[in-house]
């Protein structure tokens, strides 16, 4: 039912319900991480920084992927060959558009926390993109291969709960408080 819902308002507006559900999904990650990982509590939730998350997802994240997958799929074909085309896509993905958007996230958070950019590249930067490539590769070989293309940003989207819960908690800093 809830799928059936998705559907129609993707064949209504396709672009919106991609930015709106991208957005809420970014903001639940946040709160996955400050309430099950950082076990902050209800009471000393930060709602700014789910804001902030949700913000990104929706302006930032959510029209570019959308875009970028709508791009792969028209530009990155493999004539005859469905497997090249794939793994092509995959490596365009992983090549171009993650470390471009890692870069984006943790620079858009540093702006919008008032911080610099440079400095949370600096300490965040190669730790994002490291676990990147344990995940998202295999994850987009199985988006590529089995789901169709308007399907793509919310079968990442789903994914990216558990990675915007990591992003966020790497973003405020947890991976010093660990250490």
């Amino acid at each position: 039912m809830l799928l059936r819902w998705y559907q129609a308002r993707l064949a209504a507006r396709p672009l919106l319900t991609q930015v709106v559900t991208t957005s809420i999904l970014f903001g639940l990650g946040d709160t996955i991480a400050q309430q099950a990982v950082e076990k902050k509590g209800p009471a000393k939730h930060d709602l700014a920084r789910t804001g902030r998350m949700c913000l990104y997802g929706g302006a930032i994240f959510g029209p570019c992927a959308a875009t970028w997958f709508k791009i792969l799929q028209r530009h990155v074909v493999i004539r005859g060959q469905p497997n090249a085309t794939i793994l092509a896509r995959v490596a365009c993905d992983q090549g171009l558009f993650a470390p471009t958007f890692i870069g984006v996230f943790l620079s858009s958070m540093a702006v919008l926390e008032g911080g610099s950019p440079s400095e949370k590249l600096a300490q965040a930067y190669w730790p994002a993109l490291s676990a990147n490539y344990m995940v998202w590769p295999f994850v987009q070989l199985v988006n590529f291969k089995v789901v169709p293309l308007e399907h793509r940003l919310l079968f990442v989207n789903t994914i990216s709960i558990g990675w915007n819960c990591y992003l966020s908690y790497l973003n405020s800093g947890g991976e010093r408080k660990m250490e």
